[in-house]
């Protein structure tokens, strides 16, 4: 019984340690069958007129009782003086996991927690800058970025369609006075074609203050042109866009790179071999280095992510010259969720928390005196 045992025990070790290999060497096959649906794409009807005008479609919104953008850190040294007066439009990452359906359903519980978390951990830089305004949309599922079926494309859309009823009511509610646009990974994609759809060649385009279009790509060459809106040069540049992917050392962005190459730019040319925007969040230029002594606040999450610590000076940053990507030094310990190939993605806001929000209230200042 007891050699049975072993064996069995050492039949498990293997198991385990090829199916760790297996990912290792295969991560977009495993990822795919995790995460993609396999159920046909099921058409979105466009939310009925007037849907944004209801509080109840927004997680964070002026009459909002709930708002989890209000969120800061513990430690941190609330900003003193009245809250600036712009209005800030702020579309969070994919919450949705599920591949039971190809777009999130508007009530689905679980995805909306998560999308509170994540709003209180990235949208919070944004709460001294003014009221934000970051709505529930139907999201495309994690599954439609791990494949090139069309489907795929097709919930995006639908998920746009949201974000862009949703703009629209913001815009209406907001008619004058300085705009900040925000988002994170899904909701950066969103960002990208909202500023080349209703932002670029129009009078908004004078309002924005910038537009931080995080944790998703830009290409230098083939996409900012399009957008209307240069990238931000100087500290406190304005009416501008600021971008960056962070990974850690030693850096793998195959995966990332892979599907980037695969893709056609705004301008109709592939964005094989571009360089990506990348903007330092620790010097608010981009391509440049600065050491962790600069680096003003990381939030280091508690582990349900409910909660998080602002540590100073602890991660570094630079943009590589070859890509654009947004290096972080050693791997820090900000908890689980880190990604194949050293990616922080998730981590993009919480590794510079305090520096994006200084940020923020830097443009937005030298915004209303220019």
């Amino acid at each position: 019984m007891a050699r049975k045992f072993l064996y069995l025990v050492a039949i498990l070790i293997v198991l385990v340690l090829a199916a760790a290999f297996a990912y290792r060497v295969f991560p977009e096959y495993f990822m795919r069958q995790a995460f993609v649906p396999s159920a046909a794409f099921a058409e979105q009807r466009p939310v009925p007129a007037n849907a944004y005008a209801n509080p109840d479609m927004w997680f964070v919104h002026p009459a909002s009782s709930d708002d989890p953008a209000s969120w800061t850190p513990k430690d941190f040294a609330k900003d003193d003086g009245p809250k600036g007066d712009a209005a800030i439009f702020f579309v969070h990452p994919t919450s949705y996991l599920d591949r039971a359906h190809w777009n999130a359903p508007l009530d689905d519980a679980q995805a909306n927690n998560r999308a509170r978390l994540f709003i209180r951990g990235e949208a919070s830089v944004f709460n001294h800058a003014g009221q934000i305004w970051a709505p529930r949309y139907r999201q495309a599922t994690l599954g439609a970025f791990l494949t090139d079926d069309a489907t795929a494309q097709k919930a995006l859309d639908a998920a746009y369609r949201d974000v862009a009823a949703a703009f629209d009511a913001f815009v209406a509610a907001n008619p004058t006075g300085p705009i900040i646009l925000a988002g994170h990974s899904q909701g950066s994609l969103h960002l990208t074609r909202l500023l080349r759809e209703k932002v670029a060649g129009t009078p908004l385009a004078k309002r924005i203050v910038a537009a931080y279009v995080i944790g998703w790509p830009v290409s230098v060459d083939h996409d900012l042109a399009a957008m209307g809106l240069p990238a931000c040069t100087t500290p406190d540049a304005t009416g501008c866009i600021v971008s960056w992917q962070s990974f850690a050392e030693p850096a793998d962005p195959s995966l990332m790179l892979t599907a980037y190459d695969r893709t056609t730019g705004f301008d109709g040319r592939p964005r094989k071999g571009s360089r990506m925007l990348c903007s330092n969040p620790l010097t608010g230029t981009p391509d440049s280095a600065a050491d962790a002594a600069r680096n003003l606040g990381t939030v280091i999450p508690s582990e349900d992510f409910s909660d998080g610590t602002l540590v100073v000076g602890s991660v570094p940053a630079r943009c590589d010259d070859k890509n654009g990507l947004l290096l972080i030094g050693d791997p820090p310990e900000v908890g689980s969720y880190v990604l194949p190939g050293n990616n922080y993605h998730v981590f993009d806001y919480s590794l510079f928390w305090a520096n994006t929000r200084a940020d923020v209230a830097r443009r937005l200042a030298a915004f209303e005196t220019r």
